[in-house]
């Protein structure tokens, strides 16, 4: 292996020319691929192997000698069990039950409450993890490290991280990517849920944390390494606030202390360290300091902790400093592309149609999913088949995933018997928003045209919760950063709905309320926290944590006020115009909808473009008759009241 020499001051590392192993090693550890048979945990693992089976012949090869110099003797060992009296026997049994009843509970409080996996039990790999590239290149860095850490301390004075933060939204694959990291690394992998620690016992939760990572020494160094994930750390590592805090000192305070502790004890020697370095300690007392006997030096135990959290902000800081969780790795919502990547991975798993296997398909769901973590679209696809399933088939299709993402995001169907005043009012409502959503994509960057911008999913009369329709829409582009001519297109899709029914039927009903709470969200935001209105003041600046918003701040200033409305206003002219100029695409989306109650992607671009063959169809014939071919100033000027 490496060694240390001292050139002058400065310390070097120099490796052996015979050790092209350990260089080798040293070369891959900052490589995106997991280190496999040359690591040190692989090297340990076996010699530990080794060590077993020679304590095991030596003690087999004891007892056989014994038992064969017994048969020498003319005195075999004879097999049975020992004489003992029947009243002995029954005051030792009660005896060991009471006991059992009084003490057990006590002592199985304070047992570590851990699980222990081996790789083969956890069924996965690295391969396994989609859609989250970045950081599994980080944990893989930080896995070579762990396996060879042996190399990383001796050939390059390097000290391998003991203890990674995994923080993120729920169900973006914490949990997930520790097992494939455990199942990679063919370490045990110790689960334990930091509310498994509290006990009613006091002083029982300190020692379970001791126990646990006792548990994690002991493994390690008999498999060459062990990973312990902790899940919900933020239970076990809150903030301290001041002392005894959580009503004595095993609260808050003492459990975090406890925890802390703990993350530095990696380096404590075993049990038979401590007995022989007291022996020797006891020797060295009768010896000069010259001749002392060197206590052995405890190697340390190579353990990764990984703790889970979805609330690091509420840790306590001394858990994140360098040396405990010095390292924190953020799992993120997906993008459209890692989203594809999640959903081509579950869609091999699932019994589905050929169709969802093309590539508009694919893209068209991945675009549909925005903020969807990878957890919630394994669920999306299995709810889909729930639904194949209701229908009498036995594979999904887009129609069964589209029922899924309805039903997960808004409830189920709601049966609602509508008058038939209400049906038609909701149904031109619904397809004032469809057709604002594919008009204002005509005006997007570039001259693109609406079917490239801006994707229709699916456009309802069916109640769903508070919902008496909906149209779902997404761009087919995913975008980060919205321009103000984007946000103004946002506002004109939100008040499609209530143009159309003062168009249609001279009124607005309570329908609207939450487009224009939508609308003026997002005009409150312009005016003041983008500086689209003139302004460059930001009431982000005045906004303190947990003392208002944005939108009640624009609202109360006289001029951020009267700046929001006439961004609403402007907008909202705009739309009666595009909408009275397309009567025909918002009445043919409104009949479909009459007809069918809801309509799904394509069938929402096939209502549209028959709507408008129809119209070019009667224009031509219009324009042949001698015919007017405008009319609709006047509805505009009546729409306008």
């Amino acid at each position: 292996m490496g060694r240390w020499v001292n050139r002058g001051r400065s310390k070097q590392s120099v490796l052996s020319q015979d050790d092209a192993t350990a260089e080798g090693r040293v070369n891959d550890l900052g490589d995106s691929r997991v280190l496999a048979g040359r690591a040190d945990v692989a090297l340990t693992r076996e010699s530990e192997r080794i060590r077993r089976l020679w304590r095991l012949a030596i003690g087999l090869g004891v007892v056989g000698a014994w038992m064969g110099w017994r048969l020498a003797i003319g005195n075999p060992v004879q097999p049975g069990l020992p004489h003992i009296e029947p009243i002995y026997l029954i005051v030792g049994v009660i005896l060991a039950i009471l006991m059992l009843v009084l003490l057990g509970p006590m002592i199985a409080a304070g047992r570590s409450p851990h699980v222990t996996y081996r790789g083969e039990e956890l069924g996965l790999s690295l391969d396994d993890v989609r859609g989250a590239e970045v950081v599994k290149e980080e944990v893989i860095r930080t896995l070579n490290l762990f396996l060879a850490h042996k190399t990383f301390r001796e050939s390059m004075g390097g000290n391998a991280r003991r203890a990674i933060l995994f923080e993120g939204p729920p169900g973006t694959g914490k949990t997930y990517m520790a097992k494939a990291m455990a199942a990679e690394a063919g370490v045990p992998f110790m689960f334990v849920s930091s509310s498994a620690f509290q006990t009613m016992y006091y002083g029982a939760t300190n020692k379970k944390i001791r126990n646990y990572f006792k548990a994690l020494r002991k493994a390690a160094r008999q498999e060459g390494g062990a990973i312990g994930f902790i899940e919900e750390l933020d239970a076990i590592g809150a903030a301290r606030t001041g002392m005894g805090n959580g009503g004595g000192t095993e609260g808050i305070a003492g459990v975090v202390n406890e925890l802390l502790i703990q993350l530095q004890s990696f380096d404590e020697p075993t049990r038979s360290q401590k007995v022989a370095g007291g022996i020797i300690s006891m020797f060295n007392r009768f010896l000069p300091g010259k001749i002392q006997v060197p206590k052995p030096k405890p190697a340390p135990a190579n353990v990764l902790i990984v703790g889970a959290t979805n609330r690091a902000a509420d840790l306590d800081p001394a858990l994140l400093r360098p040396g405990r969780f010095d390292r924190s790795v953020y799992f993120g919502l997906p993008n459209r592309a890692e989203r594809r990547d999640i959903l081509d991975y579950y869609l091999e798993k699932k019994a589905h149609v050929a169709d969802l296997d093309t590539e508009p398909r694919r893209s068209a769901l991945a675009a549909s999913t925005f903020g969807y973590s990878p957890v919630m679209l394994e669920h999306l696809l299995d709810e889909a088949l729930v639904w194949a399933i209701r229908r009498g088939a036995d594979q999904l299709d887009w129609n069964d995933i589209q029922s899924a993402k309805l039903t997960e995001e808004l409830g189920l169907k709601q049966p609602v018997a509508y008058t038939d005043h209400e049906r038609d009012m909701i149904a031109t409502h619904e397809s004032g928003h469809a057709a604002v959503a594919y008009l204002v994509g005509q005006a997007g960057p570039g001259g693109q045209k609406a079917s490239l911008i801006r994707q229709l999913d699916v456009l309802s009369i069916v109640k769903r919760r508070d919902a008496l329709g909906l149209l779902a829409h997404s761009d087919n582009e995913e975008r980060y950063l919205r321009g103000r001519g984007e946000l103004l297109a946002t506002i004109k899709i939100a008040l499609g709905g209530l143009v159309a029914e003062q168009i249609w039927f001279g009124e607005t009903t309570s329908g609207p309320s939450a487009d224009l709470n939508q609308a003026t969200t997002i005009a409150c935001q312009m005016v003041g926290s983008y500086g689209m209105s003139g302004s460059l003041v930001s009431f982000d600046a005045a906004t303190m944590a947990g003392a208002g918003n944005v939108v009640a701040k624009v609202l109360s200033d006289e001029v951020s006020r009267e700046q929001v409305e006439n961004l609403l206003d402007e907008s909202r002219e705009e739309v009666v115009v595009m909408l009275s100029t397309n009567r025909h695409v918002v009445e043919a989306l409104r009949d479909a909808l009459l007809d069918h109650d809801e309509l799904v992607s394509d069938e929402i671009l096939d209502v549209i473009a028959a709507a408008e063959a129809d119209t070019v169809i009667d224009l031509r014939d219009r324009i042949e008759l001698g015919e007017p071919t405008l009319d609709i100033v006047d509805d505009q000027d009546s729409t306008r009241s």
